[in-house]
């Protein structure tokens, strides 16, 4: 752009030059055409005076007159007409690539002395156009604090405590709540609906629809990690049905999970969690189908979501609710085996099985998810009509997006009162029992208000600085609004 703003303005500079040159030119051909009308005239006074050997003389020089006075209009090397330069131009092949062409563009840059490539913008736009610009990059575009009123306050308080209510009453402890036991239902469904999806036929006659689905695919994507006890890997540790799944880290549901799964089946191993420590055992040699690296990569994820189906229901021969998978990442849980809690001092590792044991699997984590997302789409909702109604801001404004200070604001504070109703429930009901605590805290909720307040925290560092991820949206949405038009 700065170079062809120096071409632009190289052009109009020889326009002016041009027109100059055009209007000397139009003033020395009007100049001449009288001296050539005024030698006619005297030329044909003469021939009309019929003096001979005078005559031919006087037209001689009157001739040479006008040779002199064209010459001094045309090309002589006496004329005062200015000679035109061409200009220095970029050529731009069709063919050629960006980075040929920007090749060009930096050589011209180069050869002209164009000022400011190092700073281009301070070139590119006007004074008024540059206080505008930077107006709105701190509007928009910049990391500022929030300005919320006594309103966000209540309002953000209200849908806190409104999901802290739902907590307590609908969730409370694993298999207690109304909507531990729906989050149980639900599962036990997508666990059938899944097995007819890759083959079941359903159940026989009498038998549970449920632990059917289980042994099927417990059948179809068996996996060499699955050990259930402590003498199945040799007695390197203790080990039950009740917790293989927490200590096994390929039956955890998130990304640490499908790591070591795959690792597992294509080397054979399995690992495994205990007092803290990550152990690797060797199993029976495991082959994955696919004749390819890709289709046993493909192959490998298939086990390990199969397999997760078939154990977040518990198991086919488990009595009562069973155990699950655990919730995503708790499994990491494991390694801070630190501090000494109850009766038996035992560290925190070894109380976040215990708690798992005890029904806080993935099943629960549903439930506890609940509450959260009714305290989030509450806030977001009360925020939107706030800012429309009250505030009186048009539609595009009132998007609920986490870059908005007030929102962001708010959200930490709404899951700041879910979290301080969850811990005040779960203390009093605990009555100081740390396994019972941590039964009765939404694991969720906390890590939705940690997540909020590190980027509350971030915000107050970085207050000022440009939001890079507000500026990449606002690029991508103008891309797709060029591509769409």
């Amino acid at each position: 752009m700065l170079a062809q703003q120096d071409q632009a303005a190289r052009a109009g500079d020889k326009l002016g030059e041009i027109g100059a040159t055009l209007d000397a030119l139009q003033h020395a051909q009007s100049a001449a055409t009288t001296s050539l009308d005024d030698l006619i005239a005297q030329a044909e006074r003469a021939i009309a005076t019929n003096t001979a050997p005078s005559a031919a003389a006087h037209v001689h020089a009157i001739v040479q007159s006008i040779e002199i006075d064209i010459d001094v209009t045309g090309t002589s090397p006496h004329s005062s007409i200015a000679r035109i330069d061409t200009l220095e131009s970029i050529r731009v092949d069709r063919e050629a690539s960006w980075e040929a062409y920007m090749v060009q563009v930096e050589s011209y840059c180069a050869r002209q002395r164009v000022q400011g490539v190092d700073s281009p913008f301070q070139q590119l736009m006007t004074p008024s156009q540059r206080v505008a610009f930077e107006r709105r990059v701190e509007q928009d575009f910049a990391i500022r604090n929030a300005r919320c009123d006594k309103y966000d306050y209540m309002i953000a308080g209200t849908c806190g405590l409104i999901g802290g209510l739902i907590d307590i009453l609908l969730v409370g402890a694993p298999g207690e709540g109304l909507l531990t036991r729906a989050a149980d239902d639900w599962t036990d469904s997508a666990v059938q609906k899944f097995a007819r999806l890759v083959g079941w036929k359903g159940p026989k006659e009498g038998s549970d629809p449920t632990h059917s689905a289980i042994g099927f695919l417990e059948g179809k994507y068996k996996v060499n990690y699955d050990h259930r006890h402590g003498v199945d890997v040799g007695g390197a540790f203790k080990m039950s049905t009740k917790n293989h799944h927490i200590k096994s880290l390929g039956h955890s549901p998130d990304l640490v999970g499908l790591f070591f799964s795959i690792l597992d089946q294509f080397c054979s191993t399995a690992h495994f969690v205990s007092d803290g420590k990550l152990i690797s055992i060797d199993t029976d040699t495991f082959e994955l189908r696919g004749g390819t690296f890709a289709a046993k990569l493909f192959a490998g994820f298939a086990n390990w979501l199969g397999h997760l189906f078939s154990d977040v229901a518990g198991s086919s021969g488990a009595q009562g609710r069973g155990s699950g998978i655990p919730i995503p990442f708790y499994s990491l849980l494991q390694f801070v085996n630190v501090g000494e809690f109850g009766q038996h001092r035992q560290t925190f590792a070894t109380v976040a099985v215990q708690v798992f044991e005890r029904g806080y699997d993935m099943r629960h984590g549903i439930a506890m998810s609940i509450p959260v997302i009714v305290a989030e789409l509450f806030t977001r909702l009360a925020w939107t009509v706030k800012q429309r109604c009250y505030h009186e801001r048009p539609w595009r404004e009132c998007l609920p997006v986490s870059n908005a200070p007030e929102l962001r604001h708010m959200l930490l504070v709404a899951h700041g009162t879910l979290c301080i109703v969850d811990a005040a429930d779960a203390g009093l009901r605990s009555g100081g029992e740390m396994i019972q605590f941590l039964l009765r805290s939404n694991l969720i909720a906390w890590a939705r208000f940690g997540s909020l307040a590190l980027r509350e925290v971030l915000a107050l560092v970085r207050e000022g600085q440009l939001d890079h991820a507000a500026v990449d949206e606002y690029l991508d949405a103008e891309y797709r609004r060029m591509l769409v038009a």
